[in-house]
């Protein structure tokens, strides 16, 4: 069995979560890491003496050359790691989620492995848990009959940070179904920030697939879940039952034609779960010469999910996608709720014509 030289680039949360799954996987030799931070570097010197330590990628990817190298820095540098690290020779990559801090640059990213028809690493958790899995083989089966909503809970965090993960799974229950709009809500009061980026308080984000399919998420600070002590809560609705699962937790609850009083399934957690499970299903891609682009198609979706639920709260409007043809609209003195003054324009809604 071949293995595979891999470097990693950013040595924080996910750049260790790569490295200690590098390490435990027989399939690959980790050599190098780089960071531009000094304490870092003597962190991750301490922790992997095993490692070449880099003050930054351009001389790690200069000297030390490797058959993969794991992109784990912060979201607005991906774009450019990654093309710098397309210059080398390479067998595969990983992207840390989200792929980039726009869809423009996620996509141009997607695009530019495309190119070199390099397999390609997204690390969503979810994708490779065990009960996830079991969750999806149910819904694509039909066990719960066409789905109709998708209903998420998480607390104590936002759209960007742990939505993405809970959105990019959304995508693969729904088949990746392309979506049609997402309308969404954002209070802001507290000023919140969260790993770099200005969040909200509490959002509200709608998305609806061209399939009829709905996604409904709560996120913020402090959300109150249906299920006590869950910080997050999936309800996944479908024409003849219902999944409610919580998360990483490795079990979930089932009503269907074949249980209808409801069953709690516990499901043995995977041992090569998380970017484990990534990283070795990036190894079998590259010794079978084969690409799989599903994970980074779902991924850069949810990525476009989330960046058009932060434009719909900024503008007040509903954001069709593709997020490449959305204009904002012109400012609006318009009230909803407010009594119609019989001037300034507007239309009357009794009068519009019905759907169907």
């Amino acid at each position: 069995m071949k293995r595979y030289r891999a470097s990693v680039v950013g040595g924080g949360a996910g750049g260790r979560l790569s490295l200690n799954a590098l390490r435990a996987s027989d399939r690959y030799e980790p050599v190098a890491v780089a960071d531009v931070s000094p304490a870092a570097r003597e962190a991750l010197a301490r922790d992997y003496p095993e490692l070449a330590v880099f003050d930054g990628h351009a001389a790690m990817l200069a000297q030390c050359p490797t058959d993969i190298v794991c992109v784990s820095t912060w979201a607005p540098s991906h774009r450019a790691v990654t093309e710098a690290a397309l210059a080398l020779p390479l067998t595969g990559i990983l992207v840390e989620k989200p792929l980039a801090d726009t869809t423009p640059d996620g996509a141009a990213i997607l695009d530019a492995i495309r190119q070199k028809h390099l397999p390609l690493a997204v690390p969503h958790g979810l994708l490779v848990a065990a009960h996830a899995k079991e969750i999806l083989q149910r819904v694509k089966s039909g066990e719960i009959g066409d789905l109709l909503l998708i209903e998420i809970q998480c607390s104590g965090w936002d759209i960007i940070n742990a939505g993405i993960h809970w959105l990019n799974y959304a995508c693969m229950l729904t088949g990746g179904a392309p979506m049609e709009y997402v309308l969404a809500a954002c209070d802001a009061s507290t000023r919140t920030y969260r790993d770099g980026v200005q969040v909200e308080t509490m959002a509200v984000t709608y998305a609806q697939a061209r399939n009829g399919a709905r996604i409904v998420m709560n996120t913020g600070d402090y959300v109150t879940t249906t299920r006590a002590g869950k910080d997050t809560v999936f309800h996944v609705v479908g024409t003849k039952g219902t999944i409610e699962f919580w998360a990483w937790e490795s079990a979930y609850q089932i009503v269907s034609p074949n249980h209808p009083g409801g069953l709690l399934v516990q499901v043995p957690p995977s041992p090569t779960a998380g970017h484990r499970g990534h990283l070795d299903a990036l190894a079998d891609q590259m010794d079978r010469g084969i690409v799989d682009y599903t994970i980074g198609e779902s991924s850069l979706a949810a990525l476009e999910m989330c960046e058009a639920a932060y434009f719909s709260a900024r503008h007040g409007c509903k954001v069709e996608l593709p997020l490449a043809t959305f204009s904002p609209p012109p400012s609006s003195d318009w009230d909803p709720g407010k009594p119609y003054a019989g001037t300034g324009g507007g239309r009357d809604g009794r009068k519009l014509p019905r759907l169907g």
